[in-house]
């Protein structure tokens, strides 16, 4: 399952979220041929990933916002960027440019420094923007819950679109990332559940002013949970199986 696209257009061109996901691009590009040579790689990665063990020792302190902006490959450039796609505009219309993009880094500094804490004693380098982006998507789900989700799922030979309530949505990723944060560790897992799962709630904690400033759930009553944008319409679309006659 593959969240592709929301039902929420946003009223203000989102030059933040487009800024950063061109920044992160054009970063991996820069250091993308170092990656399969790990005399160059691993140096690179020393002075700009996050180390938790350096880090809840006091050095580079820097790393948990260097970290957000860099990647491990292709894939995992490209879902991070994905998700930012989706979610990042709606915030950042509502927050303004500059509002959005100290909640982006804030988010993404916060779920680093999570990590680190999760793991003191790690030496396996963290990298990726997922910590800042599960900050968007925690700040999403509390101001948009009821916002429809386009989720891509794939089975086989089947695959259908299906429309899902933001809350559905983000909230099983959510659980799935706080279940894994609680049974697997980053070096055993390659995956910073941690990050994502403290990234998620310093979202949903630092946009709780913003929502109370909006009046709370009174701005859930005026906006039905929704963007307070008139929402798009997509085509839902199924495959279709072809059926075999049998020949008599």
């Amino acid at each position: 399952m593959l969240p592709i696209r929301d039902h929420n257009p946003s009223t203000r061109k989102p030059y933040v979220t487009h800024a950063l996901i061109f920044l992160n691009v054009a970063i991996f590009v820069s250091y993308y041929m170092k990656l399969g040579v790990p005399s160059e790689i691993n140096p690179f990665l020393a002075q700009w990933a996050l180390v938790p063990q350096w880090v809840m020792n006091g050095e580079g302190l820097y790393t948990p916002l260097t970290a957000m902006f860099l990647h491990g490959g292709i894939m995992h450039l490209a879902g991070n960027m994905l998700f930012l796609y989706i979610f990042g505009d709606n915030l950042e219309d509502q927050l303004g440019h500059i509002g959005f993009l100290a909640f982006y880094l804030i988010g993404g500094v916060a779920a680093g420094f999570g990590h680190a804490i999760s793991d003191p004693n790690s030496l396996t380098p963290m990298i990726g923007a997922s910590g800042a982006i599960a900050a968007v998507m925690g700040g999403y789900l509390l101001l948009f819950p009821r916002a429809k989700v386009d989720v891509f799922f794939f089975f086989l030979v089947f695959f259908r679109i299906f429309a899902l309530p933001a809350w559905i949505v983000l909230g099983v990723w959510f659980g799935i990332q706080a279940v894994n944060s609680a049974i697997m560790t980053a070096a055993s897992s390659g995956v910073a559940y941690w990050a994502h799962s403290g990234g998620f709630v310093a979202g949903a904690l630092m946009m709780i002013p913003f929502w109370l400033s909006q009046g709370g759930t009174g701005f859930w009553r005026r906006t039905h949970g929704h963007a307070p944008n008139p929402e798009a319409k997509y085509p839902v679309s199924r495959s279709s199986i072809p059926s075999v006659r049998r020949r008599k």
